[in-house]
Formats: C-alpha cells, structure tokens, sequence
C-alpha cells in the first residue's frame, strides 16, 4: 500500500449525497464511508462573475473548478476544467496542485463515456461508461477488467439512509493498488454526477 496518497483515497466504498440548496449557483455533495460516517465533502468553487455569467451563457461551455476535502476541510483532489466548445477534457490535480489524471468525455445518447488517462505518461488507466439515464456505471482498468461500479443500488446498513434519487455509490474492487492513478479513478467518479450536470 503506498500511503503517500490521502487517506481518504484508501477506502473502497464511497456514498455520494447531494446537499440540496434552493436558488444554489453551485453544486455541493456529502461523502460517506461503507458505515455511514462522513469522510467528506465535494464542493463547486465559482466566483461572483462566473456565477452572473450561468445566467447568460450554456453551462456545458463554462469551466467549472470543484474541490474534493475531508471532514477536516484538508483539499484531497481538485477536478476542473477551463472553457470548452465541445468535449471536455477536465484535468484532476493532487493536493499540491500537480496533474495527476486528464479525463476525456464522450457522449453517446445517455451513455457518457469518460477515459481517464496518466497525466504524466499519457498512457490510458481506466474507462467509465454507462448509462446516465438508469445511472449505472462500470469502471475498467486499462486492460478492460472491471474494477468497479457506479449506481444508485446497494445494500447493507446504509440501504435505508440513501432512498432518494440524488444519492449514489461508488464502489471499487478491495484489491486495486493504492497509487496516484486509483486517487485519479475515485475522484472521476464520486465526481460524475456534478461532472454531468455541469455539462448539460
């Protein structure tokens, strides 16, 4: 186990809960460990101008800068992306500000794709794909193994706490190396959902 990565990034199920602001310019979501204890928060940072600029402009073209902290507000990974056209391409950066993983996102009727590859080598280290609609997502590693799921089914002790539409559950295989690039595959995904709504 490299434990150089945040703590946070160590565990292997993760319970997204969208914190529900009425009038809200920015998105903000609750992280949960496998007991139902908060381990985190993710928050969309966004300036005065930027806010007044969602009024005029599709926020699909906007950039957006969202940041990923524990309980203790201590940044573990920032997701963001600068102005786009067409398909993003967002960028996930480590607590010190280094890039660390570079997503690339498709969409296909519903069915986004998002590949995350190395930022420093460029090779390819996992895929998201799924379908948005019936939120259902499958995380492969490079050599198209499954390593993970997305969705809004699970069960256990937590099964009663999260029964509305806006919650979801990560969930990645126990023996996937703890590095830099399952840090860049986590934050992908207890992103996804604040990454699809922004790209709308």
């Amino acid at each position: 186990m490299n434990n150089s990565i945040p703590t946070f990034f160590l565990g292997d199920e993760y319970f997204i809960d969208e914190k529900v602001n009425f009038l809200k310019f920015t998105n903000e979501y609750k992280v949960y460990n496998e007991q139902g204890a908060q381990i985190g928060i993710i928050k969309q940072r966004m300036s005065g101008w930027h806010k007044f600029l969602t009024l005029l402009i599709n926020k699909g073209m906007m950039p957006f800068h969202l940041e990923i902290t524990d309980v203790n507000d201590q940044l573990q990974a920032t997701i963001s992306r600068g102005w786009t056209f067409w398909m993003s391409k967002i960028t996930v950066t480590d607590p010190a500000g280094v890039e660390i993983g570079l997503i690339k996102q498709k969409f296909k009727f519903f069915k986004p794709t998002f590949t995350i590859d190395d930022a420093a080598t460029g090779e390819n280290i996992a895929q998201i794909t799924g379908d948005w609609k019936a939120w259902n997502f499958v995380i492969k590693d490079a050599k198209g193994t499954e390593m993970g799921k997305i969705s809004k089914k699970w069960a256990g002790a937590l099964k009663e706490i999260f029964t509305t539409a806006d919650k979801y559950n990560v969930s990645i295989d126990p023996n996937y190396a703890e590095n830099k690039q399952k840090v860049a595959i986590v934050a992908t995904a207890i992103t996804i959902d604040m990454v699809l709504k922004e790209s709308k």
